[in-house]
């Protein structure tokens, strides 16, 4: 059974108690939300040639760290606490990788930015739920949920929904990036989004998702253009 908001609260306050059990379980279940983020911003910058799983791990022993210094009781609160600490860790990487690119005294702060803004996107922008406000609060954060699906889905569908979607690239873009050819992804997007539909569990897909998508060039999830 998927985690619910008060969940998610009683981890937090267990926490906050010095569990070590109920932090690590915590921190954890946000793997997949941060593994995306860092993804997305991995993906836009230095094309992949960052393990984004190795930078979550970093931010999860920061947050670990950091925990005694939490005063948000909320999972929105959690969450924006945690995109801040993986913008630290993420900026920590790609100075490494960006050379004179990387000093930018904002880099961290643009990170933050950015990282803030795929949660918009996916909170409002790739999935809507046709769910009651107190369904909302029963069934959490919408980009929590959204990224628990699409680590559930096969790679090349979430590959083709990351690029399209959260990375906003046009379809002759995405073909590039997933060394196929422009009419075989659109079809693998129409599928992917199905997949995704039937993950969610019944959940509708925002007109974004199923048109555009941000990425100029997007037709519906029928009649891809």
């Amino acid at each position: 059974m998927a985690a619910t908001t008060a969940d998610v609260e009683s981890l937090i306050a267990l926490a906050r108690a010095s569990n070590e059990t109920a932090l690590g379980t915590l921190l954890e279940s946000y793997n997949s939300y941060l593994t995306l983020l860092a993804r997305v911003q991995i993906g836009r910058r230095v094309q992949g040639k960052v393990d984004a799983g190795d930078i979550v791990q970093e931010t999860f022993l920061e947050a670990h760290r950091q925990f005694p210094n939490f005063r948000g009781g909320s999972e929105g609160e959690l969450t924006a606490w945690l995109r801040r600490i993986l913008a630290g860790q993420l900026a920590l990487t790609l100075r490494r990788y960006l050379g004179t690119k990387g000093r930018d005294i904002n880099l961290e702060r643009q990170l933050g930015a950015d990282l803030d803004h795929s949660t918009q996107a996916m909170d409002g922008g790739l999935i809507a739920s046709q769910s009651t406000p107190s369904q909302h609060v029963a069934r959490r954060e919408q980009a929590v949920i959204l990224a628990d699906a699409l680590g559930n889905l096969p790679e090349d569908y979430r590959e083709v929904i990351v690029l399209r979607h959260l990375e906003a690239l046009p379809f002759a873009q995405v073909a590039e990036r997933m060394g196929r050819s422009e009419d075989s992804v659109q079809k693998l997007w129409v599928r992917a989004l199905a997949n995704l539909r039937r993950t969610l569990g019944g959940t509708s897909l925002a007109g974004g998702a199923a048109g555009d998508g941000g990425g100029g060039g997007g037709g519906s999830a029928g009649n891809p253009s």
